[in-house]
């Protein structure tokens, strides 16, 4: 939702200590690699059935008696290691450090992704950074603290209500881009908006939370943008909708009410009605940067 699409339902709107809630199950993560896409089941243990034999069959053999070690070697063997020349006994290698477990600045389900967007939110602003993983670790790539949320700061997913200003705190897939201007140079399946392309947010529509053509039909255009079914004439937010990435809130299947049409988008003059914004030159980067191959997902909180 773009920042300049509900102003006057936001006035007033305080800042405040977020809430770090996972709408699909929180987890915080460490230094551990992505799990793949289907990781295998773990093997069962298998359990073999001893032998019914007499129990007398279970005693040593004279053989197998002779060829246990004699008390002297058994002394040997727990021999001390050898003085130094010193006299002092040689010291133990000690074990090598363990490397310090990695944390997400936010609580990450992460799945196979291998990149990472985090939103870190205090009352209406942000920091968001990117990460990514890669010769066995997690690393920053970019980040700024420039970054907007909605105007009621963040919720849980699950408690969300459409227009009510607020961001959806959980982790959360990246899969398709827009805007109104041309592909900036990304690998996500991007689309760049005509006059004709609608995100549907009227909640009796079968497609709502979607892209949709006017000219395909099926939901209502004649309604105010701040109409609780009001939906979003995309070309009408050039600056804010100037490139967009989907944030895939409440969908497949979306809960009517629950909020439609939250992105990650270029900053507009104040806080969002719901969305995650950051300054435009971020935005390219983050559009560059993003590869599907790679399961991007954005983690708020």
């Amino acid at each position: 939702m773009a920042s300049s699409r509900r102003l006057p339902y936001v006035a007033g709107a305080t800042v405040g200590a977020a809430v770090v809630v996972s709408a699909i199950g929180l987890g915080m993560v460490h230094a551990n690699p992505p799990l793949p896409d289907s990781a295998p089941a773990a093997a069962e243990p298998t359990t073999t059935s001893p032998a019914l034999t007499h129990p007398a069959s279970a005693r040593p053999t004279h053989a197998a008696a002779k060829a246990r070690p004699t008390t002297s070697a058994r002394r040997t063997a727990s021999t001390p290691a050898t003085p130094s020349p010193s006299g002092t006994p040689a010291p133990r290698p000690k074990p090598s450090p363990q490397p310090a477990r990695f944390r997400f600045p936010v609580p990450v389900v992460l799945g196979p992704a291998h990149q990472v967007v985090t939103v870190q939110a205090s009352g209406s602003y942000a920091t968001v950074t990117a990460w990514q993983w890669r010769t066995g670790r997690w690393h920053r790539v970019l980040r700024t603290s420039d970054a907007r949320v909605g105007a009621n700061g963040v919720v849980p997913a699950t408690q969300r209500r459409q227009g009510t200003n607020t961001t959806p705190a959980g982790t959360f897939t990246l899969t398709q881009a827009f805007g109104v201007a041309p592909d900036p140079g990304t690998r996500m399946p991007y689309h760049q908006v005509t006059s004709d392309d609608w995100w549907v947010e009227d909640n009796l529509s079968p497609y709502y939370n979607q892209m949709r053509r006017a000219s395909q039909g099926g939901f209502r255009t004649n309604l105010p943008p701040d109409d609780v079914n009001g939906s979003e004439h995309l070309v009408d937010y050039p600056g804010q909708y100037r490139y967009v990435v989907v944030i895939d809130f409440n969908r497949w299947p979306a809960v009517r009410y629950r909020g439609a049409g939250i992105f990650l988008h270029v900053n507009g003059p104040q806080a969002t009605a719901g969305c995650v914004s950051v300054p435009a030159a971020t935005m390219v980067a983050i559009l560059r940067w993003l590869d599907p191959a790679q399961h991007p997902r954005i983690a708020i909180a």
